[in-house]
Parts: C-alpha cells; sequence; structure tokens
C-alpha cells in the first residue's frame, strides 16, 4: 500500500494537465495507476490539506467529490503516539516537523505502507526514521 501525501493530490487535481512539466506527469500517471491497481491510502488529514486554500466552489466540489472515492485510514492512539516520538526525534536531531507529516511517517511506518510525495521535507525525516519513499518510475 502507499499513502499519497498532499503534494500528489494538488499536483493531480488541482493543476492542469497542460501545465505539468514531463515529470510531474509521470508522477500523477503513478498515482492513477496506484488507484487503479488500489493500492491509495489517504489521510483525512491529506485531504483536508489539498482543499484547503481552494478560492472556486465549484473546483472545490469536483476536487471533494474525487476524493470521495477513497475513505480515510482509521488513525488510532498509537498512531498519535508515534508521530509525537517521530517529531521528537527529528527535533532532536535539529530537523524541522510539522503534526501532518509526522502522522503520515507514523502511520506508514506502522503499516509498512510507502510514503508518495514530492516534499523534500521526507528526505530529512527518513534520515531518522526508517520510512520508506514510493518511487515513481
Amino acid at each position: 500500500m502507499v499513502l499519497v501525501d498532499t503534494p500528489i493530490w494538488s499536483l493531480a487535481l488541482r493543476r492542469r494537465a497542460a501545465d505539468l512539466s514531463p515529470a510531474e506527469r509521470r508522477l500523477t500517471q503513478a498515482l492513477h495507476d496506484l488507484i487503479r491497481m488500489r493500492q491509495v491510502q489517504l489521510l483525512g488529514a491529506t485531504r483536508q490539506e489539498t482543499l484547503s486554500g481552494i478560492r472556486e466552489e465549484s473546483q472545490f466540489r469536483r476536487i471533494r467529490d474525487h476524493l470521495r472515492g477513497f475513505s480515510d485510514v482509521a488513525i488510532d492512539s498509537a498512531d498519535y503516539e508515534e508521530a509525537a516520538r517521530i517529531g521528537n526525534q527529528c527535533r532532536q536531531r535539529g530537523i524541522a516537523d510539522s503534526t501532518v507529516d509526522m502522522l503520515v511517517c507514523a502511520v506508514a511506518l506502522r503499516r509498512s505502507w510507502e510514503i508518495f510525495t514530492t516534499d523534500r521535507d521526507f528526505i530529512q525525516y527518513a534520515r531518522v526514521v526508517s520510512i520508506q519513499m514510493f518511487v515513481a518510475y
């Protein structure tokens, strides 16, 4: 399974395909392939981040309706505790973290899932915790 982070959803759902670079097109195609193979996982916090800041109501509804096709991953107390532990470890090593990023790391780590993102902060997190990154072809 692959936990898809906000930048990938935003790239695929908020940007026009004609405006994407070849590398960005490969990323969106990888997302489509993962969806087709039913390997995509989505956090509720990622859903919220993806929908936040959309100015046009019609675009908001279109993206919201698309994301409704995916259930939110059930998160339990152990996920939040692991996220806090990972965040503490990152800060001890001088790596700035965000609450949502730490939750993404914790959920993926506890379930042995890969993380699909273009957020370069995850490269730093991977130096502290053994997260697995999804690499698009």
